[in-house]
C-alpha cells in the first residue's frame, strides 16, 4: 500500500521561480467528484493525468491532512486521454515546476485556465514528523484546508471563489 506524506503552502513571492530546475505542464481530470466522497459513497478519489508526455491514474484516499493512501500507476497517454473525456466536473491545467531546496524537492504548482492565480508548494515527506528548511518563498501552510485540493479546485475553481476565500479569511 502506497502512503503519501504531503504538506502544502501557498507561497508569499516568487523566489521559488529562479530556483527551478525543471517545469513539466500538466492537466488533470476527475472520474468521480467531491459530493461523492463528502456523502461517504465512495472513499477515494480517482483521478487521471496527462505530465508532459506521461500518463497516470492515480487513487488517493480521501483524508484532510497530510498522510494518505495513495495509489500511483503509468498508463499510455491514448488511454489518459480517453479517460479524460470521461471525467466530472473541470479539468485542472497547470505547470508543476521543481524546485530544490535545502534537500528537498518542492512541487510548485502554478494553476492556469480557472484556477489562473493561484500558486500552490507541496513537499513530499518521508515521515510526518519529519524536519524540513522553509525557503523564503514559502506562505502559510493550507494542508488542511479542503478548498487547495486539487479535486476541489476541479469542482470549485479558484475564479469562482470569494474575496475572503482568496485572502484566507474564509475556513
Amino acid at each position: 500500500m502506497g502512503i503519501e506524506i504531503e504538506r502544502k503552502f501557498l507561497v508569499s513571492s516568487d523566489g521559488w521561480r529562479e530556483a527551478a530546475r525543471e517545469v513539466v505542464p500538466m492537466a488533470q481530470g476527475y472520474l468521480n467528484d467531491l459530493a461523492t466522497l463528502d456523502s461517504g459513497a465512495m472513499k477515494a478519489s480517482v483521478r487521471v493525468r496527462v505530465a508532459g508526455d506521461a500518463a497516470y491514474l492515480n487513487l488517493k484516499s480521501r483524508e484532510l491532512g497530510h498522510t494518505r493512501q495513495e495509489f500511483d500507476y503509468p498508463i499510455p497517454v491514448a488511454d489518459a486521454r480517453a479517460l479524460m473525456a470521461l471525467c466530472t466536473g473541470g479539468t485542472i491545467d497547470k505547470r508543476r515546476h521543481y524546485v530544490e531546496h535545502q534537500g528537498h524537492l518542492w512541487e510548485v504548482d502554478e494553476f492556469l485556465g480557472d484556477n489562473a492565480g493561484l500558486v500552490v508548494a507541496e513537499l513530499e515527506l518521508e515521515r510526518a514528523d519529519e524536519a524540513y528548511a522553509r525557503p523564503d518563498w514559502l506562505g502559510r501552510e493550507v494542508t488542511d484546508a479542503a478548498r487547495y485540493y486539487n479535486l476541489a479546485l476541479a469542482t470549485r475553481p479558484y475564479a469562482d471563489w470569494s474575496a475572503d476565500e482568496r485572502s484566507g479569511e474564509a475556513p
